[in-house]
């Protein structure tokens, strides 16, 4: 352990870097795909990692042809699939008009045909087709609140399933009746199918008065349109509808997965592993307090003979914005921890969205470590001020503590470790 008790942010950015690795579509996609039927076989897909998982198939089958909608700078080379770029997290009008085409490709399929879908997190913002009487204009005017209120994503996939012409099992219905196999990436806590992306292609049991009861705990003021179609029909597709009898579902990559590997490589390495929960939500800054008061007390009960502990946990935290910087759930868990550890000796943290994006940002997360505060007064940042904008990145990036990674072309939520040494 002599070497990485030298480099402790060495240490945790590797195990961040092999959960990441673990979920690499090209390393997980061709064991799930079935031989390749005969007749006519289509390909579509929606989120941050579809392109890649695209690119898998193609590499398994040969060229093929179809259509996903992937996040802007995460398109990958591929032979028959058609690429499209779109934004994410919010949604634009290049994700609509991608989404107007997958439904005309495949509109008139037959019992013959088959359908792979490949879907992962990011899918509900790319595979954007508002529900009729709305405007795309309305549909980002709620996620952008949505965002802002701070709510879960599994709330925020309510709202926009009961907004959408495509979400909650709408596009696997009209895929009927072809066969389709939907392999899924999960990004949401649980790794429930119908939450990942919204589910398009899997039923749904929530109401448009679910969404509307959302929208009023969370305070946010509804354009009329949106509140007409809310107070409407509902018009998602359940579990039981006939149209869904030939669609299978299968989750290739999760949070549990990637935690799983990256545990093994750490108890290999000499560390004393705790997982924590694959599934933790909740505000990144009550969540980093929490977490780092727990490694303050597991320090104070640890001898200098021990191993040195870590903590690994998943999820989906929010951020409710208060004030007007540029943060990410990650990076303020990581911020509101040092904050809590106050220049703690012998603990680090760490915290990264395995799809190397942090909120908005194109920074994957952050690391915090005993120095972290020195660091501050040098830069003349401020641990509590930055924490009380939301401006986790700028402090890091101050400080040089950002993790940056670029496209990681997958998604399997958060990843957050803290590695607590033995008192000297």
């Amino acid at each position: 352990m002599s070497i990485f008790a030298s480099d402790p942010r060495g240490l945790l950015t590797k195990l961040f870097g092999e959960a990441v690795s673990a979920a690499d579509p090209m390393r997980i996609v061709a064991a799930h795909l079935p031989e390749r039927p005969k007749g006519r076989l289509l390909i579509i897909g929606a989120g941050k990692a579809s392109a890649r998982m695209a690119e898998a198939v193609e590499e398994h089958y040969g060229p093929c042809e179809g259509l996903v909608v992937t996040r802007y700078g995460y398109e990958r080379p591929t032979q028959g699939i058609e690429i499209v770029q779109a934004s994410h997290p919010v949604p634009d009008a290049a994700g609509e008009a991608a989404t107007r085409r997958m439904f005309d490709l495949v509109s008139g399929l037959g019992p013959d045909d088959h359908v792979i879908a490949l879907i992962s997190g990011g899918g509900s913002a790319l595979l954007c087709a508002p529900a009729e009487g709305l405007t795309l204009e309305d549909k980002m005017a709620v996620n952008t609140a949505l965002l802002a209120s701070g709510a879960p994503i599994g709330e925020m996939n309510v709202v926009r399933k009961h907004l959408s012409r495509v979400k909650g099992g709408q596009l696997a219905a009209a895929c009927d009746p072809a066969r389709l196999l939907t392999l899924l990436i999960s990004d949401v806590p649980g790794d429930d199918p119908s939450e990942i992306a919204s589910g398009p292609t899997v039923g749904n049991t929530t109401t448009a008065q679910d969404a509307l009861a959302i929208i009023k705990q969370r305070g946010i003021d509804l354009p009329a349109r949106v509140a007409n179609v809310l107070a409407g029909q509902n018009h998602v597709v359940p579990p039981d509808d006939p149209r869904l009898k030939r669609a299978e579902t299968k989750i290739i990559a999760a949070p549990s997965l990637s935690l799983g590997v990256a545990a093994a490589i750490a108890e290999k390495a000499g560390l004393d592993v705790r997982l924590l929960g694959d599934a933790i939500e909740g505000e990144a800054r009550d969540l980093g307090q929490t977490q780092a008061r727990l490694a303050m007390t597991l320090q104070s009960e640890m001898t200098t003979n021990d191993k040195p502990i870590l903590l690994l946990s998943g999820g989906e935290c929010t951020v409710t914005r208060r004030g007007d910087g540029v943060g990410g759930p990650n990076a303020e868990f990581v911020l509101s921890a040092a904050l809590a550890l106050n220049g703690k000796a012998g603990i680090h943290v760490l915290a990264c969205d395995t799809d190397g994006v942090d909120g908005a940002a194109e920074v994957a997360g952050a690391y915090a470590g005993p120095d972290t505060i020195a660091k501050a007064e040098l830069a003349g940042v401020s641990l509590q001020v930055s924490l009380n904008r939301n401006d986790a990145h700028s402090f890091f990036a101050a400080i040089e503590g950002q993790i940056v990674t670029g496209p990681t072309l997958t998604n399997v939520n958060d990843f957050r470790a803290i590695l607590v040494f033995p008192r000297s």
